[in-house]
């Protein structure tokens, strides 16, 4: 039984991302945070408790990547597409209002459709993350579980009208451009750091330190909207090392 116990951590987050998947197309979009949040931790920990355990196995790679194809693949998709449709069918680009947010909407929109062009280049970087052996340590390309993040802070920085910004996030022209801007950057050979940290010392883990400090700031200012925010100056200050260091991987990393 030891050796499922990692598998079984991988299938609850499976479990709890189809649980958020509900909720959103609910509009129940608190209760899909907790979801995703749990969904996050099981993702997290099913690779540690699999360490902890010894165990190692191509199954349980495969198993995570179909779990986290769900929560963090279909689910960003789904995220987009409800603000789509939000947008289109309130005319949220002329009237906005946080109130529309209540609205639970069950009928296909197909001006919404795109959204799942995200889960599809979820997919193909879940697939070529399995066959690439370069990303043990840090990823290539923006994770699947980060861009998740971005799309539902986007989502509540429009729910409560963050900085006024509700209005410009549900115009679709800009939600329109998310999409192959969020799907470049899933497949990009951008280098990314991860967030483990190489024991609780200074060097070799600044730029954790400094981000995870910006982090725990974004989210005592703007709440549930700070994962936009936060994810946003992840790929910022990835892009900027990637232009500032002098070999292919950061030397910070």
């Amino acid at each position: 039984m030891k050796k499922h116990i990692p598998n079984i951590i991988t299938l609850l987050n499976l479990f709890f991302g189809c649980c958020a998947l509900v909720c959103i197309f609910s509009t129940e979009f608190m209760n899909a945070t907790i979801f995703l949040i749990i969904s996050g931790f099981c993702d997290y920990f099913d690779g540690s408790i699999a360490r902890m355990l010894g165990i190692k196995s191509d199954f349980g790679k495969e198993v995570d990547s179909l779990a986290d194809m769900v929560s963090f693949g279909v689910v960003p998709g789904a995220i987009v597409y409800m603000m789509l449709v939000l947008s289109h069918e309130t005319g949220a680009i002329d009237y906005y209002t946080p109130t529309i947010f209540s609205q639970s909407i069950f009928k296909l929109h197909p001006a919404a459709l795109p959204a799942f062009i995200i889960s599809a280049f979820s997919c193909y970087r879940l697939a070529k993350f399995n066959l690439d052996t370069r990303q043990t340590e840090n990823f290539i390309g923006l994770a699947t579980p980060a861009n998740t993040m971005f799309f539902l802070g986007l989502l509540f920085v429009a729910k409560n009208d963050t900085l006024g910004l509700g209005h410009f996030i549900l115009n679709p022209y800009f939600l329109y451009s998310l999409i192959p801007l969020s799907s470049f950057l899933l497949i990009s050979e951008i280098p990314m750091f991860s967030l483990k940290i190489k024991g609780f010392v200074w060097k070799g883990n600044e730029i954790r330190f400094i981000f995870a400090l910006a982090a725990v700031a974004m989210l005592i200012l703007f709440n549930w909207s700070a994962f936009a925010f936060i994810i946003a100056f992840y790929v910022l200050l990835n892009i900027i090392l990637l232009f500032t260091q002098r070999d292919d991987t950061y030397s910070v990393l």
